[in-house]
């Protein structure tokens, strides 16, 4: 399409010509979704918090442990109906109370919603949207797309294969409902299988009927990750040599003992079934699948510097950004928590020129070093609002 165009995979419709003026209010239209205002209730050290949030830069300034990263994660929860530092939901419930309340007033591709989160002690989550509950969590899911990047990300690097897979399927669950369902369908087709291992039942055809199950969801699984590893490793290698500077040898490549179709997988778990038989768990399949983090042709983990580290993690959030943006059409909420410590001034410079570019929404921000929080408020202009945080408690404060 040429100047003025507005393509069917954005309204949905068939190309139409619009003036260039009210084609970019249109995309600007569609692609909106800004978090208002937010209640919090009970919610890990926040007693009572009630916040009018700018449509752009939000600055959360305090010292370690005050509140800071916990209203973050009530945003998180808002999304995906989860911590996501991944505690349960018992200890998100402030101490000593039995219950806890989260609302958030959203604009939404020009409409006004709200989603209210509620938990009780020792009962079910609910969460509502326009005031109707949802009969199943996973149905909210990429209905609010936000991206959190966080000192925990580092986990990414040097952590367990699990955290990665983790954090593959929260993103391609965002984006393609079929694959959240095939996820649900393996895991339950994967401990069926585990708990007769576990038993030490020998049964072939029971065996085959459950290894049927899983074959044909990790089929589905494997295809939606691999494709998805690609995509996002030319995104990621773009930012990564924004943020760096320079162009250095880095990649994510996706690992699988799974190159084949559904009847592959059943191959595969048929030839392992006596061993895990003996193990008492599945060995092979996608739960075991990975990605490779790498600098120079090595492992980041092993030779990556803490600066080069802390970037990749950054780089990743950010690819993470662009994707959803394209796949959703929406700006995710971008979560900014922390991540400047361990930076030298010149990456943080360029982290913050990109995000305060037009290329990004609304975007949240922690951090105990106030002049890095007037510096992203004057590379943004006038649109921002900041808070000192300190206990819990949230006091409006005005940028030097």
């Amino acid at each position: 399409t040429g100047p003025g165009d507005i393509s069917s995979d954005i309204t949905g419709a068939a190309p139409l010509l619009y003036p260039p003026l009210l084609l970019s209010v249109i995309i600007s239209y569609l692609c909106t979704m800004q978090l208002t205002h937010l209640s919090l209730t009970n919610f890990k050290n926040i007693a009572e918090a009630s916040l009018d949030f700018s449509g752009k830069i939000n600055c959360l300034l305090g010292n370690n442990g005050m509140g800071k990263s916990n209203l973050l994660d009530a945003v998180h929860y808002l999304s995906f109906c989860r911590s996501f530092s991944g505690v349960t939901d018992a200890l998100v419930i402030r101490a000593g109370e039995d219950f806890l309340m989260a609302r958030g007033e959203y604009l939404r591709q020009g409409r006004r919603e709200e989603l209210q989160l509620g938990m009780t002690r020792g009962r079910r989550k609910s969460l509502r949207r326009g005031g109707k509950e949802y009969p199943r969590l996973s149905e909210h899911i990429g209905t609010f797309p936000l991206v959190m990047a966080a000192p925990q990300d580092m986990d990414l690097i040097r952590g367990s294969g699990e955290e990665r897979r983790r954090w593959m399927d929260m993103v391609i669950s965002q984006t393609d409902r079929p694959y959240l369902d095939a996820l649900i369908r393996y895991n339950a087709a994967l401990e069926q299988r585990n708990r007769l291992l576990r038993a030490g039942i020998v049964d072939h055809l029971l065996y085959q009927a459950i290894e049927q199950q899983l074959a044909s969801a990790a089929a589905y699984i494997h295809d939606a990750r691999r494709q998805w590893v690609e995509t996002l490793g030319a995104l990621f290698y773009t930012y990564y040599s924004a943020v760096a500077g320079i162009s250095e040898d880095v990649s994510l490549t996706y690992r699988s003992a799974l190159t084949g179709g559904a009847e592959q997988m059943q191959l595969l778990l048929d030839q392992a079934r006596r061993h895990d038989e003996a193990v008492r768990h599945t060995s092979v399949g996608t739960h075991r699948d990975d990605i490779d983090l790498d600098i120079s042709g090595m492992p980041l983990r092993r030779s990556g510097s803490q600066g080069q580290c802390k970037t990749f993690t950054i780089a990743l959030r950010l690819a993470q950004y662009h994707f959803l943006h394209k796949a959703t059409g929406l700006k995710p909420l971008l979560l900014l928590d922390d991540i400047f410590d361990k930076l030298d001034s010149t990456r943080v410079e360029r982290i913050v020129s990109l995000v305060t570019s037009d290329d990004f929404g609304q975007i949240f921000i922690t951090d105990t070093n106030r002049e890095h929080l007037d510096h992203i408020i004057a590379s943004a202009g006038s649109d921002y609002r900041m808070w000192q945080v300190k206990e819990g408690r949230f006091t409006a404060i005005e940028a030097d």
